[in-house]
């Protein structure tokens, strides 16, 4: 079943035309990579997406519902989570404050929703471990696993990921690959993924390729030529 699907999408900065008719989905359960150089507007798709951007034109439909209009907030409640590029930790915040941010989700919010899902801590432990700990205090991979965290907490049916393994250690790159895996097995997450790592790419379902703000190339990771990797993966 198509989850996520996006029809002739185009958004822009000011009068700079960055997305380009962009056709896109995203089935239940499946993860699909976006891959593409720097600045082609990988990032701007996402945005569009979680309503931080506002398209001139096209169809972003999630479940059988058009969220173009929609506030952040209202996507973010129907099952759409967000990872930004950067993880926009709240630095003065600890670990467990930050995490319970991503509740504001789910119905009522956190006036009913106070309960961390032990799932989070299975999937990261370092979490449970630091929960007093300042976000501001946390390595770059520690607070990716972070902000992982707390969009799951809000129990999205899809996760939107930024560049989700860009600046941090390998044996963290590792198991945020394996938290994604799992939270597709087990809870069956769709994810659109943005990522240059090409381990990881490998491991998703199928792939879109950007060029200049138009999907160029798609088709299953199974097929991604070296060809297709040279072209359009920066590293």
């Amino acid at each position: 079943m198509t989850m996520l699907e996006i029809r002739g999408l185009n958004t822009y900065y000011g009068e700079s035309h960055i997305l380009r008719d962009v056709d896109l989905r995203v089935r239940a359960g499946e993860m699909v990579c976006l891959i593409g150089r720097n600045g082609v507007g990988k990032t701007t798709l996402l945005k569009s997406l979680i309503g931080l951007l506002k398209p001139r034109s096209g169809e972003i439909v999630f479940e059988g519902q058009g969220m173009e209009r929609q506030p952040p907030h209202r996507r973010a409640r129907s099952g759409i989570g967000y990872v930004p590029q950067g993880r926009e930790i709240i630095p003065q915040l600890t670990v467990e404050e930050n995490l319970m941010l991503g509740m504001e989700a789910l119905p009522g919010g956190l006036a009913r929703n106070r309960r961390i899902d032990p799932f989070i801590y299975e999937l990261f432990p370092i979490l449970q471990e630091f929960l007093s700990r300042k976000g501001g205090d946390l390595s770059g991979g520690q607070q990716q696993q972070l902000a992982i965290a707390r969009a799951l907490l809000g129990q999205p049916k899809l996760l939107l990921l930024d560049e989700p393994t860009e600046g941090i250690q390998p044996n963290i790159v590792q198991d945020i690959e394996a938290a994604v895996q799992r939270i597709i097995a087990e809870k069956g997450i769709g994810v659109l993924l943005v990522e240059q790592h090409l381990h990881f790419v490998r491991q998703a379902d199928r792939y879109y390729a950007m060029q200049r703000g138009g999907i160029v190339a798609s088709g299953s990771t199974s097929e991604l030529s070296q060809q297709v990797v040279d072209r359009f993966l920066s590293v």
